[in-house]
């Protein structure tokens, strides 16, 4: 597949610094600190409100911190919210995937944003991994909501991005769905880094390090 010219497992690292959120008078993210970089996983983890998702959503260029940083740096320079959304991949249980297409069409879709042509072996490669193969030709529709969500993990590590963000990354899966997911992050480390947003302890326990939130 063409991807952009990164190179293989890149120098990058995140870095929160004193990060806040608040959505008019309500605060969901306050004094928030933590670092990331090649090779790490990290798990961030709290209470249902307390800012998960939205600590994802500022780090991958989709939200503005109201205080504070989220630096998203790649080979030693630091990437602004625009810049940094072709280093990064993205998968979260509300994030859209198009129902009358099928599997490969939201692939190819979803890979041509990023200015990436897939190739048909690159297809065949991102549906089995996930343990989609023979139903990349049915209709999104069709699937199952574990399966809408392996298709997302596999939208994510399309050109094995340097970040990968999951939030719930084994929302909706099975025991083996669950097996392919903490494979997934496993690999991821030999392209850069990852952060899980998640209240599972199974999947704390793939991180080196977990970032705990409280209700800011």
């Amino acid at each position: 597949m063409d991807a952009p010219a990164v190179g293989a497992a890149p120098d990058v690292r995140v870095v929160l610094d004193d990060l806040g959120r608040a959505f008019g008078p309500r605060r969901v993210l306050a004094g928030v600190s933590a670092s990331v970089g090649t090779g790490q996983v990290l798990a961030v983890t709290g209470p249902n409100g307390s800012g998960k998702s939205t600590l994802l959503r500022i780090v991958a260029g989709l939200l503005t911190p109201t205080w504070g940083s989220a630096e998203v740096i790649v080979a030693g320079t630091p990437r602004d919210p625009q810049a940094r959304r072709r280093f990064i991949g993205y998968a979260a249980p509300d994030a859209s995937l198009y129902a009358e297409l099928s599997g490969v069409e939201n692939l190819q879709f979803l890979a041509r944003l990023r200015g990436v042509h897939l190739t048909r072996e690159d297809l065949v490669a991102a549906l089995g991994q996930v343990g989609l193969l023979g139903r990349g030709r049915d209709r999104v529709a069709d699937y199952s909501s574990g399966m809408r969500h392996r298709l997302k993990l596999a939208a994510a590590v399309l050109c094995s991005p340097p970040v990968l963000l999951l939030d719930e990354p084994g929302s909706n899966l099975d025991a083996e769905g669950l097996e392919v997911a903490r494979g997934l992050v496993e690999a991821q480390r030999r392209y850069g880094l990852a952060v899980l947003a998640t209240n599972e302890p199974r999947e704390s326990c793939w991180a080196d390090d977990v970032l705990r939130l409280n209700h800011a």
